[in-house]
């Protein structure tokens, strides 16, 4: 999936900084028409990760510079409450939805509601499934996010040639199976590291190597701790150790080093196995800083707001939204018009330059 340099629309030049949630508009364009100061409706999952509240409080603010209304709701991860949200926006008025779904196929309802109203729905960074009545995507090439993740495992492992004898001992994890992002990191992930394992370079001592085994609903890390611990029990002993982890989510990879830490890693004698991760969340960098969290996949979500804001723009103002994708998410009934961002890996020997020097930390939020 290759990504195109995305362009800045309708003159508008927006420099975000999460985190302090600051936005700067250049040569504002007003909103035009009768949706001048039109209400947009913003849907989050759930504000226990904090990369969604950066991601809400971005495209908030940057509606809002365009002289947008903003309804911006946070679900808590429960299904029917995200769905009782949308069908308020909707009944408020609302002329545009962005909707970062929970999961993905359960609001078909909704949005046949807003398109019978002619509104127009943008996915954010999840793909919503199982209708025709999503109408772009907005992402990071999800299944190079995984290629990443797996690609930052060998490194940290020093394992770049599947042909190298002496195996090393690997667990997997999967994010939820009701998000499509899951899918995508998992079978990225999995393109890289199967010859090692078909080589027998890398092996999955416990066995479990299906999504559906691997996999954490909800992306819960007291969920993920748990597994962690019951692998480390039932396969791992004073004699076999494990020598990395393949974590999806900061959060997940979070509750990982817990149960490595509560088993005896961690130590001069017993350092902890490489572990990746995702959203470089600041717990999981100061993690990596402090020589734990191998790594993670930096997802600029000032970028993701800036091109659903542009999405959301270009609908309400009579335009075609920019799209670099219009093949490779299908979800089920259609393939959604996507644009693709691309994913960063960040380790310790990066992050300033990545996270700080860029603005998307402070050094001070790293202490």
């Amino acid at each position: 999936m290759k990504l195109f340099r995305w362009a800045t629309t309708l003159g508008v030049v927006l420099t975000l900084t999460a985190c302090g949630s600051t936005v700067k508009t250049v040569d504002q364009a007003p909103a035009a028409g009768s949706n001048a100061g039109a209400l947009v409706g913003v849907t989050m999952p759930t504000k226990s990760s904090e990369r969604w509240i950066h991601d809400g409080d971005n495209i908030k603010s940057a509606l809002e510079k365009l002289g947008y209304k903003v309804d911006l709701q946070y679900a808590e991860n429960d299904i029917p409450t995200q769905a009782n949200q949308i069908e308020n926006q909707i009944t408020k008025g609302a002329k545009a939805l962005i909707v970062a779904s929970i999961d993905g196929t359960a609001l078909t309802t909704q949005l046949q509601d807003a398109a019978d109203r002619h509104i127009p729905v943008i996915a954010y960074d999840r793909l919503i499934r199982n209708t025709s009545n999503v109408d772009y995507y907005a992402t990071f090439d999800n299944f190079k996010v995984g290629v990443e993740q797996a690609t930052s495992l060998l490194t940290g492992l020093k394992r770049k040639d599947p042909d190298l004898k002496g195996p090393l001992n690997i667990e997997l994890f999967a994010g939820s199976p009701d998000d499509n992002n899951a899918t995508f990191f998992f079978n990225g992930a999995m393109s890289v590291l199967k010859p090692y394992l078909d080589k027998g370079s890398l092996v999955v001592k416990s066995g479990q190597t299906d999504f559906a085994t691997c996999a954490i609903l909800r992306w819960d890390p007291a969920t993920a701790q748990k597994r962690m611990e019951d692998l480390l029990t039932k396969t791992y002993n004073a004699s076999t150790k494990v020598d990395g982890v393949l974590s999806p989510y900061d959060g997940l990879s979070i509750g990982i080093l817990s149960a490595l830490k509560s088993n005896g890693y961690g130590t001069a004698g017993q350092p902890y196995p490489v572990v990746t991760g995702q959203d470089a969340e600041v717990a999981s960098v100061k993690s990596i800083i402090a020589g734990e969290q191998y790594s993670t996949v930096f997802k600029d979500t000032r970028q993701l707001a800036k091109t659903s804001v542009d999405m959301a723009q270009a609908l309400l103002t009579g335009g075609k939204p920019q799209v670099n994708n219009t093949k490779d998410y299908d979800n089920g009934k259609k393939v959604v018009p996507s644009f693709l961002l691309q994913p960063v890996i960040v380790t310790k020997d990066n992050y300033q330059a990545t996270l700080v020097d860029s603005g998307y930390y402070t050094a001070g939020q790293l202490k």
